[in-house]
């Protein structure tokens, strides 16, 4: 398949130039504006549907990458010459120029990071956090180790481009019916049982098993789902975001689970449960009701209070109106 191209409320990507390279099931989408010089690797996608995305020259978003905004309030801008490794995820943020971003990297909502920065693998930044450049940084929430040596940030960015798009994961599409949203990118091994609804959405891959997914509930962007012979279940009114990993796991109804998390087989969050961003629910964990869990392992933070509550609601409808719209964008003729 070729770069999928999808407008949004009618307006469609601009380009300034060709992409250098468009992989496997890559998709720019929406009101998006990308410079010259984009490598897309297998999988990617740059989702510009509530706000705006803009993106500089000589910009590399690895396999799996994810790009998205938060809707009608965060736009998200990459500046030029920026690398963005496999599975990370720039949601709702800056990213000035010359920053290098490594495998499994999560910036959050209103996050800034500076020119010439480099985000190492598995980093988490924080909703509105500023990093500044020059820096070397780690951890969940990230945070500066070293000053960057002379040369690094060049050569941690050539290294991270060389091993891009070198292999991609193949699979039969999964079924499901007229009234749910499985992307066109989207790939499923196993058995897909949706509820009325429900959404898979750009460049998902669900492995053998079944998985089940309940009425209003989103698997967003890149998530990967590997039952492996069993059974995942997700309940009713779930958000599962970006870039997720999960086993054979089970998700109770309202649950919301974090952009860029991993829930290992047997895990299970019950339903009106909070992951937060980059945490990870370990073999056999439980996570209860009515809190925000976060870590790795994830352990309880706070409890859910009306807003965090209001939130989540807030984030179904919003995933229930763009299924709608991009269901009807992939039917002939738009209809």
């Amino acid at each position: 398949m070729p770069l999928l191209i999808l407008p949004f409320h009618g307006i469609l990507p601009a380009f300034a130039g060709s992409p250098v390279h468009c992989g496997p099931r890559s998709a720019v989408l929406g009101r998006a504006t990308v410079g010259t010089g984009l490598f897309l690797g297998a999988d990617a996608v740059v989702r510009a549907d509530g706000e705006t995305v803009t993106i500089g020259d000589d910009v590399h978003l690895g396999v799996r990458a994810t790009v998205h905004i938060v809707h009608e309030l965060l736009p998200t801008r990459i500046g030029r010459n920026v690398t963005v490794g496999a599975n990370s995820i720039v949601h709702a943020c800056t990213v000035e120029d010359d920053c290098v971003l490594e495998n499994d990297v999560v910036v959050l909502d209103g996050a800034h990071v500076e020119a010439g920065a480099l985000l190492e693998a598995c980093s988490t930044v924080f909703p509105r956090k500023r990093l500044a450049g020059g820096w070397v940084y780690a951890g969940s929430p990230a945070k500066p180790v070293r000053e960057l040596k002379e040369g690094e940030l060049a050569a941690r960015a050539a290294a991270l481009r060389a091993r891009d798009d070198a292999a991609g994961i193949t699979g039969a599409d999964g079924e499901a019916g007229d009234d749910v949203f499985v992307a066109v990118t989207a790939r499923g091994r196993g058995r897909l049982d949706f509820a009325a609804g429900a959404s898979l959405f750009f460049s998902c891959l669900v492995g053998e098993g079944a998985l089940r997914v309940g009425a209003d509930s989103n698997v967003q962007d890149n998530t990967v789902v590997l039952p492996d012979g069993s059974e995942t279940v997700i309940g009713r009114c779930v958000t599962v975001g970006h870039n997720v990993q999960m086993g054979a796991v089970t998700i109770g109804d309202h649950a919301l689970i974090g952009m860029g998390a991993r829930l290992a087989d047997g895990a299970r969050v019950e339903g009106d449960a909070m992951l937060a961003a980059g945490s990870i629910v370990e073999v056999g964990q439980g996570r209860e009701s009515g809190w925000l869990w976060g870590g790795r392992p994830a352990k309880a933070m706070s409890r859910l209070d009306d807003a965090r509550r209001a939130g989540m609601r807030e984030n179904v409808e919003q995933y229930c109106g763009y299924a709608r719209t991009f269901r009807a964008l992939q039917r002939p003729n738009g209809e």
